[in-house]
């Protein structure tokens, strides 16, 4: 798997981050979208599956991408399918920052040091390249303005954004109701983003201990016929405690 196309983890993270403030939006179902994202894109690259409402690893082989290889890994370890929603909503602690650090060294963010109250050590992110991001939306913007349907990169972006809560982040206030709508329903134009983002809302929604009535490979019900997480445009910056790492932008 090549470095010259970013992965999904990496565009949802642009998408969330916010130019004004250097704060993720939605930093909580955030991180269960990136570990949603790591699923789509693994499925991409032929590692992995659908099966069900599960996901089977199909090929082991590694991709290159240490932080995909090591969702892979611990996918393979399992030794059977594994529930979407079961993965999802796992334990993903530093999910987030690793892929804030690695968009750092490969100088797509900055990490800006800053202080709360005037005391407390915090640390945002600054886009450097704003160009990258607003492609990156305008393949969204693309996809709801002309309905053709998406490839299925775009298809699961735009799927993984609504799960998380990223409409109105993305397309605020009563002028981009219509907009938000358009991108809710551009989750059925790909089977593999359709079930991560229902998983990812289930996470959310408390469901994740009992599998969907109904539920198929290709049979899902459309985004269209339920909700979202309804997003914040930012959230406060944490300070450190003791001996901990630098505060992440949340």
């Amino acid at each position: 798997m090549g470095r010259s196309r970013r992965t999904l983890p990496e565009e949802l993270l642009l998408l969330a981050l916010d130019p004004a403030t250097g704060t993720t939006a939605q930093p909580q179902s955030l991180d269960l979208g990136l570990a949603g994202a790591q699923l789509v894109e693994l499925a991409l690259a032929g590692r992995i599956a659908p099966d069900g409402d599960r996901i089977a690893v199909v090929v082991p082989r590694p991709t290159g991408d240490p932080t995909l290889d090591c969702a892979l890994e611990l996918l393979r370890r399992r030794g059977a399918p594994v529930r979407a929603v079961h993965w999802i909503g796992g334990p993903r602690l530093g999910l987030r920052q690793t892929y804030l650090s690695h968009l750092e060294r490969c100088g797509m963010v900055a990490a800006v040091p800053g202080q709360m109250c005037g005391v407390l050590p915090t640390t945002r992110y600054q886009a450097t390249d704003t160009a990258i991001s607003r492609e990156i939306k305008a393949r969204l913007d693309s996809a709801i303005r002309t309905g053709v349907p998406p490839d299925p990169r775009t298809a699961a972006l735009a799927a993984l954004a609504h799960a998380v809560g990223l409409g109105k982040h993305l397309y605020p206030g009563n002028e981009g109701r219509s907009s938000r709508s358009r991108l809710r329903d551009l989750i059925r134009h790909d089977p593999m983003g359709g079930l991560v983002a229902h998983a990812v809302m289930d996470v959310q929604n408390g469901a994740a201990a009992q599998p969907r009535r109904g539920q198929a490979t290709a049979g899902r019900q459309p985004a269209g016929a339920r909700s979202g997480p309804e997003p914040a445009r930012g959230v406060p910056m944490q300070p450190h405690h003791g001996s901990m790492a630098r505060a992440v932008a949340h």
